[in-house]
C-alpha cells in the first residue's frame, strides 16, 4: 500500500521537472494522476506512469485560466470519481533579468497571472471537490524568491510572495472543509526554470560551483522537491495547515546577494 492509495491528484506543471517528478511519484505511491500542462509533452508524463503500472490521463491547458481549471477538477472527478489532491505547481520567471527597470508591467502581469492567479484558480476549484471526497491536500509551489530578496526575478519573487501569502489566507477559508493547503518554497532546483544558469555553468565547466551559496554546497533534483509535495499531500501531514516550507538547501537561511550602489537596472 502506497501512502497516496485510493487518492485523486491533479498536478499542473506536469510536463517537466517538479511537476513531472511528482507525477511519478504520487503515482508511484498509489495516487491516480491527472498530469496537466501547457505543453503537449505532458502526454510523455503520462505514457511514464502507465509504463510503470500506475493510472494516469494527461490535459493540455492554461494553469490561470478558470475555465481551463475547472475541466480539469471536472475531468479527475468524471475518469476517476473525486479528487483528493490538487498540486498547484505551474510557474514562469518571466523576461526581466532581475530588477525594476529592466521591466514593463506587461511582464509583471504575465508572472503574475499563472504564478499567483493559478493557485487562486487551484484552490477554488479544487477545494470543493476535495470536500465532496473525504476532504484532502492543496500543495503550492512558492519558491524561496518569495521570502527575501536575492533569489530571484523582482516579478517572480514577488508573485511568490503572494503565493505564500495565498496559502496562509486560504488556510483560514478552509477551516472546517476537511481541505488542508500548505505550500514549498523550492531553492535552487534543476528544472526547465533553470536550465539556462546550468547549460551556462556547464559550457564554462564550473558546475561544480553551483550552489555553493547553499550551506549543502549543491543545487537540488525536482525528485527531492516531489518527497516533500508527497508528505505535504498524504495523511502524513495531517496537522501541517497554512505553511510554506523552504526546500533549498540552507540557502534562505541568509539569501547572501552583492548589492551594487545605486540604481539596480539588472
Amino acid at each position: 500500500m502506497g501512502q497516496l492509495s485510493g487518492k485523486i491528484a491533479c498536478i499542473t506543471g506536469a510536463a517537466s521537472g517538479i511537476g513531472r517528478a511528482s507525477a511519478l511519484l504520487f503515482a508511484s505511491e498509489g495516487a491516480k494522476v491527472v498530469a496537466f500542462d501547457r505543453s503537449s509533452d505532458v502526454s510523455s508524463t503520462v505514457e511514464a506512469i502507465k509504463d510503470a503500472g500506475g493510472q494516469a490521463l494527461g490535459m493540455s491547458g492554461d494553469a490561470a485560466s478558470e475555465d481551463d481549471i475547472a475541466a480539469l477538477v471536472a475531468q479527475a472527478r468524471e475518469a476517476f470519481g473525486g479528487l483528493h489532491i490538487f498540486f498547484a505547481n505551474a510557474g514562469i520567471t518571466g523576461t526581466a533579468r532581475g530588477g525594476y527597470f529592466d521591466s514593463n508591467a506587461a511582464n509583471w502581469m504575465e508572472v503574475l497571472r499563472v504564478n499567483l492567479v493559478g493557485p487562486f484558480c487551484a484552490v477554488k476549484h479544487a477545494a470543493p471537490a476535495i470536500e465532496a471526497s473525504g476532504g484532502g491536500a492543496i500543495v503550492c509551489t512558492a519558491s524561496v524568491a518569495g521570502l527575501r530578496s536575492g533569489a530571484g526575478p523582482a516579478p517572480y519573487s514577488a508573485s511568490k510572495a503572494g503565493v505564500i501569502n495565498l496559502v496562509q489566507t486560504a488556510a483560514q477559508q478552509l477551516a472546517g472543509t476537511g481541505v488542508r493547503i500548505n505550500g514549498i518554497c523550492p531553492g535552487l532546483i534543476e528544472t526547465g526554470m533553470t536550465a539556462p544558469l546550468y547549460e551556462n555553468a556547464r559550457a564554462k565547466g564550473v558546475e561544480d560551483q553551483i550552489g555553493l551559496l547553499n550551506p549543502l554546497g549543491r543545487g537540488g533534483e525536482p525528485e527531492e522537491i516531489a518527497r516533500v509535495a508527497l508528505f505535504l499531500a498524504s495523511d502524513a501531514a495531517s496537522y501541517l495547515h497554512g505553511q510554506s516550507i523552504p526546500v533549498d538547501g540552507g540557502l534562505s537561511t541568509t539569501h547572501p546577494v552583492t548589492r551594487p550602489p545605486g540604481l539596480q537596472k539588472g
